[in-house]
């Protein structure tokens, strides 16, 4: 906790910042609404402001609000997020809408424990929609706010162990304003985004040199501690990409685990069993070749694909255990939800089917 002269020093420096300098003319900021609000704290997850804008001004010109959300099929949510992964956001995304039209007749809940207890959303989410959308008195502690709150208060260690995290809290809880929420809480997320990066913070513009512990000592780079590192480990993954004339096949993942209910091709864990795959189905190559494999890199994990194309003499009538499995035309990127490395597959079957030697297989 700090010294109550110095909360109110911090919040009133803050909103005087946020005036003068704060962000006030993004996307979800205009007609604000918690529909709006929501939408964007979930895609701002994990993901910086410059990249979610495109995919928010899309989300919300084809869902304008919250049942027209819940009446749309996975499959199109999905695929509008392609490309912003942390697929789960998208799914809670979409089963939190149809809780809400379900139970709120489509208005977002404005009770606080009516908000967490909705899929995908946290304390700090549900304050922030509150906060932000209605001026309901919440703090909240994303990731911007907890290097502010770290480096002003020189608090110590990772904010993913639990007794940092609450130390972080009382701070929020401690420094934001009953009057003005709306405009505190966005202007930390400001000055994390702008100033108080997590490298090369920009310490002379900030409205709170004069009484950052971190600033003082010109030990920014300490705070917030560093999550301890270890070696991600490795995991292998064999593709099949089945194509028959201008037609390939793709499959959709079961609706939980790792890029649940996208679409992608059909995957093995060694290429044994890919090889015992295409002989058990008495598939018929017209022509069969390795790609380039590649790594893609998850939060926990690298995952190496290794993609084998195999062009077939004849559409098989069935696909064994692909029941989810669906022929799409190679002539254009499919409207559904397709995981990155697929997608990225997918181009090239694009590029080399239009003739475009740019992109080669």
């Amino acid at each position: 906790m700090l010294p109550q002269q110095d909360a109110v020093w911090f919040s009133n420096q803050l909103v005087s910042w946020y005036q003068q300098h704060g962000r006030k003319t993004l996307p979800w900021q205009l007609n604000k609404s918690p529909y709006k609000t929501w939408l964007s704290e979930v895609m701002l997850q994990q993901t910086q402001v410059a990249t979610v804008i495109p995919y928010f001004e899309r989300f919300t010109a084809r869902f304008a609000d919250i049942n027209a959300l819940a009446a749309a099929p996975l499959d199109e949510v999905l695929h509008l997020w392609t490309g912003l992964g942390y697929y789960a956001r998208a799914r809670n995304l979409h089963k939190t809408a149809q809780t809400i039209a379900a139970q709120y007749n489509g208005d977002f809940p404005t009770e606080f424990d009516q908000v967490l207890a909705l899929p995908g959303i946290g304390r700090s989410t549900a304050g922030a929609v509150l906060s932000l959308a209605l001026g309901q008195h919440y703090p909240i502690l994303d990731g911007n706010c907890k290097r502010v709150l770290a480096r002003f208060a020189a608090v110590s260690g990772w904010p993913g162990e639990k007794k940092t995290e609450q130390q972080l809290w009382q701070l929020a809880e401690q420094l934001t304003p009953k009057h003005t929420v709306a405009e505190f809480n966005q202007a930390m997320m400001d000055l994390g985004a702008t100033l108080c990066s997590r490298s090369k913070p920009r310490c002379a513009e900030c409205p709170l040199k004069l009484k950052c512990r971190a600033a003082l000592t010109g030990e920014q780079a300490l705070y917030p501690g560093k999550k301890p590192k270890k070696a991600l480990p490795e995991k292998q993954s064999f593709w099949l990409l089945l194509q028959h004339d201008s037609q390939v096949l793709l499959a959709q993942r079961p609706a939980s685990g790792l890029w649940g209910g996208l679409f992608g091709f059909i995957e093995f864990a060694s290429a044994t069993e890919r090889e015992q795959y295409i002989a058990i189905n008495a598939l018929q190559a017209e022509s069969s070749e390795e790609l380039a494999g590649f790594r893609h890199t998850f939060s926990h994990f690298h995952l190496w694909i290794q993609p084998q194309l195999l062009k077939l003499k004849c559409k098989p009538d069935t696909v064994q255990e692909q029941s989810a499995a669906t022929w799409f035309t190679i002539d254009r990127i499919p409207q559904v939800g397709l995981s990155a490395p697929a997608k990225q597959l997918f181009q090239q079957l694009l590029a080399a089917s239009t003739g475009n030697k740019d992109k080669p297989l």
